[in-house]
């Protein structure tokens, strides 16, 4: 069998054009609509899910309906507070109202991705849990890129450890050393088994009166934490892959889940590595609350940090201030930010 030949350059950009004008048409293409005289008076709901040109709208007394979206809401994700209407009467499609404003956000948890920019994955959250395991790996370093990005948004973090049942001997005590770290530098760490239920109770007093956010690395057990939470979710759990280590991502669409008792809870799609490429070297040196107060000390203005002469970063290091791997961590950080930036321009053509 002879090989095919590769695409020209040519080819590949009129493949791309193409493709994006598909997606730009089924962008366009109108949602079934529903008479306005059939809509009943405006009323306060929030966004449950997100399903491309329908969204899941949770009203006061508790249903949740299937809306459209108006055309003159530019972005709308899970936990927005909106103002819908909803039909008298459900329409054959199952469309049930229509959303016709965005109230203004609280906050905003963003994942930037390197084909459609930077994302919000959900909105007026008060708590992001950073949920790492024993298995696959434990990963200061991704424990960290999330700490930036909630610092970033002034959102509160929770450091949670799963599947601690998992934990014994001389790993125990790593990882016992490792969130010491955290918890010196003010962050809550909670340690818990989804499997088990030990430290689950905790943990669920914790959401309380507050909207939260999961997020972490595919295989965490993120899907199954929730279930130990509120069992009533029946999420999908997704095992470890055997081959790779990698967990499979169970969670295509950010939900919005009510705790029983107060509180709600969004699932928000796995990610094996959380980018910060759209975020400057400044502002992610400022997301280690730690640097903080040495930020502006280094005898040079573009320090790097490093080997730098007059670095006050590493003289605190150096003194024991500033955790080493912490600084480790940051330096892998603001070196991958370079290389996302450059694939993002080769897949796209787009700078940053």
């Amino acid at each position: 069998m002879s090989k095919k030949k590769p695409l020209s350059k040519g080819q590949l950009r009129r493949m791309k054009a193409n493709h994006q004008k598909r997606l730009q048409r089924n962008k366009e293409a109108p949602a079934a609509e529903i008479e306005s005289e059939k809509l009943g008076p405006e009323q306060p709901g929030r966004v449950v899910s997100r399903f491309g040109q329908h969204v899941d709208i949770e009203i006061v007394d508790g249903n949740i309906y299937r809306c459209n979206i108006r055309r003159n809401i530019a972005s709308l994700v899970t936990g927005d507070d909106v103002i819908v209407r909803i039909a008298d009467e459900t329409q054959h499609s199952q469309i049930a109202g229509v959303v016709e404003a965005v109230q203004p956000r609280r906050s905003s948890l963003s994942r930037p991705d390197l084909y459609d920019g930077v994302k919000i994955i959900a909105a007026n959250i008060d708590q992001i849990l950073i949920v790492s395991s024993v298995v696959p790996v434990f990963s200061s370093q991704i424990i960290d890129r999330y700490l930036v990005a909630a610092e970033d948004t002034e959102i509160q973090p929770v450091i949670v450890l799963n599947k601690i049942d998992l934990l014994e001997g001389e790993l125990k005590d790593i990882l016992d050393e490792s969130l010491e770290v955290y918890k010196d530098l003010g962050y809550q760490v909670y340690q818990v088994s989804s499997h088990t239920g030990e430290g689950v109770d905790e943990l669920k007093d914790l959401l309380a009166d507050k909207v939260n956010v999961f997020v972490g690395q595919s295989g965490v057990g993120k899907s199954s934490l929730i279930n130990a939470l509120m069992p009533e979710a029946e999420l999908i759990i997704g095992d470890v892959s055997e081959n790779s280590g990698l967990g499979q991502h169970t969670t295509t669409a950010a939900k919005l889940l009510p705790l029983a008792d107060s509180g709600d809870l969004i699932d928000s799609p796995g990610v094996r590595e959380f980018a910060l490429w759209h975020l400057p070297a400044e502002r992610v040196a400022w997301g280690f609350v730690e640097f903080r107060e040495f930020l502006g000390g280094c005898k040079f203005r573009d320090c790097k940090h490093q080997d730098d002469p007059g670095c006050a970063i590493r003289e605190a290091c150096e003194q024991g201030k500033i955790d080493e791997e912490r600084l480790e961590n940051f330096h892998r950080i603001i070196a991958s930010l370079d290389e996302q930036r450059h694939a993002r321009q080769f897949r796209t053509g787009k700078e940053l």
